[in-house]
């Protein structure tokens, strides 16, 4: 990101940049930064943008050989191709052979380092991964934001605010947003502000009904549910996450106890960092392991259930939490 940041304030670019990973807010800022930087705002005649799999590759071949018109840089677009997985002979030419008056951008929430596009883009330009941002990165992006509002929040409201949005960087901004606008004549935003102001996510309900279940408090995991059922979410929705929370703490516990250090489990879980330490293992603790089974096989009994029409889902999914949540 540093480079990227660099290049720009230099103004000496590399032909071809991938951005890639799962913060898709990070992939959008890079590149809009880039495009910005390259070319003329709203040149539409040297800018070109090509999204989704279907993408004509002789297309976007012959536009990156085009001279750009009046202009330094051609800049060319490319996102979510899917070619960082699939391969594409005629894009990795491309990028070996790239003219000096055109700029490459590609845009992909998945890539495989082994492909030989990926190396391409590595050897020829360069790549940066957008990842999922930990704790403390957050906590000084959010203070950042609202700076630049003139507005000040309280460590308590802060953390509050995360553990509510979660680590999705587009949520937390419309959250940020939301906040500015409701505390628009007061500088400082409080706890209060934040639990009257912005909405949980589902997967945070979600964790949060697990965590009920674990204290074997059954009031609030079926209040936790109905108010997911109010906002309209679909029993099987709700079904399928709580199946795959139950998978990864069970995942998560298995491998603490073979010892293995939180890199190792974020790296084959796919959980970010900043939940596994401060949710993931805490919640797995307080679980045996033969609970941790019991509830998935519990779980993928009730879908067969619902499947099989012997129950209807929403009073399936409610049995669950009763039975998991009984002291």
């Amino acid at each position: 990101m540093k480079r990227i940041a660099q290049d720009i304030k230099n103004g000496q670019f590399s032909k071809v940049y991938l951005l890639y990973g799962e913060e898709a807010y990070l992939r959008r800022q890079y590149r809009d930064n880039l495009i910005n930087a390259l070319v003329a705002q709203e040149d539409a005649m040297n800018c070109s943008i090509y999204t989704g799999k279907d993408i004509n590759v002789n297309e976007v071949v012959d536009m990156a050989g085009t001279m750009p018109f009046f202009a330094e840089r051609r800049v060319i677009v490319v996102e979510n191709s899917g070619w960082f997985k699939e391969g594409n002979d005629k894009i990795i030419d491309l990028v070996k052979t790239l003219p000096d008056t055109t700029c490459l951008i590609f845009v992909e929430e998945e890539t495989d380092k082994r492909t030989k596009l990926y190396k391409a883009c590595t050897t020829n330009g360069y790549a940066a991964m957008c990842a999922v941002q930990d704790e403390a990165t957050l906590q000084k992006w959010v203070m950042g934001l609202l700076k630049k509002e003139g507005k000040r929040i309280t460590p308590d409201a802060l953390n509050l605010l995360l553990d509510k949005t979660g680590t999705s960087m587009e949520i937390i901004r419309r959250e940020v947003e939301k906040l500015v606008c409701y505390k628009y004549y007061d500088e400082g935003i409080t706890a209060a502000d934040v639990e009257e102001l912005c909405i949980v996510q589902l997967q945070n309900k979600i964790f949060d009904m697990v965590e009920a279940v674990a204290q074997k408090d059954q009031k609030t995991a079926l209040a936790l549910y109905y108010s997911l059922l109010a906002l309209k979410e679909a029993p099987m929705k709700i079904l399928a996450l709580i199946a795959r929370q139950f998978n990864m703490l069970l995942q998560v516990k298995e491998m603490k106890q073979k010892g293995y250090q939180e890199k190792e489990i974020a790296s084959q879980t796919g959980l970010n960092g900043y939940y596994l330490k401060k949710k993931y293992i805490p919640q797995a603790a307080q679980f045996k392991q033969a609970v941790l089974v019991d509830a998935l096989k519990a779980c993928v009994e009730a879908d067969e259930r619902i499947k099989t029409g012997h129950m209807v889902d929403r009073l399936s999914v409610e049995l669950i939490i009763v039975q998991l949540s009984q002291r």
